[in-house]
């Protein structure tokens, strides 16, 4: 052998352990590419139940932000008919002491009047009503005792016997004078 086929001999030997090398390289690099691609594709999976949940996440948030404004919206609309409410209130408290300022004591005296003359009309009704009564009794000359007839608003309808009063110049069987209504509704 020659030292040109000695040396081509080295090289092949040198070529062969370097195929070698990049085979061995190669073969390690294939599973490196093979986790590689088994790590990124478990990523990939595990980033879109991520971004779904960040999704989920974003779409409630939403849907509680939509709730909020019409919250708000709706605190918005009651604020201002609680500030409609008050004005109405305030007006009509003031009209309120108005009323009661102006026209308080006047009423007062109107309804003071209607039950004077409603209760002077019950009276007079009372009289009218008892005059036949007392006239029979004035005009034959007795006169009527409290405790016979009753009081003169009132009309019992019963009148008293002669036996039961005295003479013209007795004042009844009680001793006592008759009151000067009974008279007085006797006179109209």
């Amino acid at each position: 052998m020659t030292t040109g086929q000695l040396a081509e001999l080295i090289a092949a030997g040198f070529f062969a352990l370097g195929v070698c090398a990049v085979v061995y390289v190669m073969i390690r690099l294939a599973k490196l590419v093979a986790t590689t691609t088994r790590m990124v594709s478990d990523y990939r999976d595990r980033a879109d139940l991520l971004l779904q949940g960040a999704q989920s996440a974003v779409d409630r948030a939403g849907e509680q932000l939509a709730r909020t404004d019409s919250i708000t919206a709706s605190m918005d609309d009651v604020t201002a008919n609680m500030a409609e409410l008050s004005g109405h209130v305030s007006a009509m408290a003031g009209l309120a002491r108005a009323i009661s300022g102006g026209f308080g004591a006047p009423l007062l005296r109107i309804s003071a009047l209607a039950y004077g003359v409603r209760r002077a009309a019950g009276f007079r009704l009372g009289v009218q009503a008892a005059r036949p009564a007392i006239e029979q009794h004035v005009s034959s000359g007795q006169h009527v005792s409290s405790g016979q007839q009753g009081s003169l608003g009132q009309s019992s309808g019963q009148q008293g016997s002669p036996g039961q009063q005295g003479s013209p110049g007795q004042h009844g069987s009680s001793g006592q004078q008759p009151s000067l209504g009974q008279y007085r509704g006797a006179r109209r």
